[in-house]
């Protein structure tokens, strides 16, 4: 059977479809995969490395890591929304998925070496699951707008692979400019329609969404990051030694890991969905809810790595660059969450302003204690946030979404 034959469950915009499919979920568990390897080299580096612990590679590695999250993301995020737009039960799309996971597992094994000898095996990957997408719904769409969407994506997406197949090839210092180029001209692509010389530009604010499902694959993208940071807490105190002090460490992640469970989905994070339908431009603030997201999800996986090393090393005298995760991992995330708070409500409660302070305030005096000491202060912080939520929930009504788009 053709997709052309199928093509009208594929062009049927996704608007009854709620939950996400089984193989969406199957291609989540890829990234679940993948996440924990972005802190196993963050960890390796920053820590195992005797020289890791140096602020200029710190800062390096950093930014090295954010690229390939940022390439994760990217292919997670133009599947998602594919699946958002279009039916997921339909064949093309079901083809779009599995491309992705096989790309997404590729990637995810090679990310501990992408820079190291594996660099092009990691860049194919990122394009065959992000070129995929494009030709295949270019093969299965019958609507002509529709169509020239995809046949933009596509011609963009190929002549940005340039820059990934030559930084991969190039390898040492050209490697992380090159990817970070190919990221950005990528982004402003999305972000302007995808314009191309006489093929003209889309208006992806009217584009037509399945609100509830996008807002769900959102969530559920977070949630895969909060796994990770269970699967850091579990794997690094289960190879003990089960001492009074790495338990009080694994007892201090797992509180603050649910605290930003918590942290999330008060309010803001169980109406996105509302906030996505009642906005005036839907698209408009399901693209700005993914960059708050990615941002947010930053911050998870930052503060994963600080759980790592607080329960390697609860009271080792640690270097200031080991206590920066501990601590900026909660504020990053802090603010991202509060950017996601104005995109649904349109304002920000003082709370994430306090919080986001404290986090940051507290750094400089953290950098002379231990890891275990900033790690709790970190987790008194949030566990502050998250009383002062929930006094607001039993003062004030529940508050309907007011989004700022």
């Amino acid at each position: 059977m053709s997709w052309r034959s199928r093509q009208g469950p594929v062009a049927t915009p996704m608007v009854r479809q709620v939950r996400a499919t089984f193989l969406e979920l199957f291609f989540d568990l890829v990234f679940v995969f993948a996440l924990t390897r972005i802190v196993s080299r963050v960890f390796e580096h920053l820590v195992i490395d005797p020289y890791g612990s140096a602020w200029p590679a710190a800062i390096a590695q950093a930014a090295r890591t954010l690229l390939l999250l940022l390439a994760l993301f990217g292919l997670w995020q133009g599947t998602s929304w594919t699946t958002s737009r279009y039916h997921p039960d339909s064949l093309a799309v079901q083809a779009v998925v599995t491309v992705a996971l096989g790309a997404g597992l590729v990637m995810g094994v090679t990310i501990p070496r992408a820079y190291d000898g594996y660099g092009l095996a990691f860049a194919l990957a990122y394009l065959i699951g992000q070129l995929a997408r494009p030709l295949i719904l270019l093969l299965a769409l019958p609507d002509k707008n529709r169509r020239a969407l995809k046949t933009r994506m596509l011609l963009t997406y190929g002549i940005i692979g340039l820059f990934w197949i030559w930084g991969a090839v190039a390898g040492g210092a050209a490697l992380g400019p090159l990817w970070a180029l190919a990221l950005a001209l990528e982004y402003a692509a999305s972000r302007t329609g995808w314009p191309l010389p006489r093929l003209g530009r889309s208006d992806a604010e009217h584009w037509d969404i399945g609100a509830e499902h996008l807002a769900e694959r959102y969530q559920q993208f977070f949630l895969i990051a909060l796994g990770e940071t269970i699967l850091v807490i579990g794997f690094t105190y289960s190879t003990g030694p089960f001492t009074r002090n790495h338990t009080l460490a694994f007892v201090t992640a797992a509180i603050t890991s649910a605290l930003l469970w918590r942290l999330y989905y008060y309010r803001a994070g169980r109406i996105l969905a509302d906030a996505i339908t009642h906005a005036r431009r839907p698209a408009a603030i399901g693209r700005a809810a993914a960059d708050t997201h990615f941002i947010m999800i930053i911050g998870v996986v930052t503060t994963a790595l600080g759980y790592e090393i607080t329960i390697e090393h609860p009271f080792t005298h640690a270097p200031p660059s080991w206590i920066a995760p501990i601590l900026l991992g909660p504020a990053i995330f802090i603010a991202g969450r509060a950017r996601f708070e104005h995109h649904v409500f349109a304002r920000v409660s003082p709370a994430r302003y306090l919080t986001l302070t404290a986090l940051l305030l507290c750094y400089p005096a953290a950098t002379r204690t231990p890891p275990i000491t900033a790690a709790v202060t970190a987790t008194a912080i949030l566990l502050a946030a998250a009383v002062a939520d929930a006094r607001r929930a039993r003062r004030h009504p529940d508050e309907p979404p007011t989004p700022s788009r």
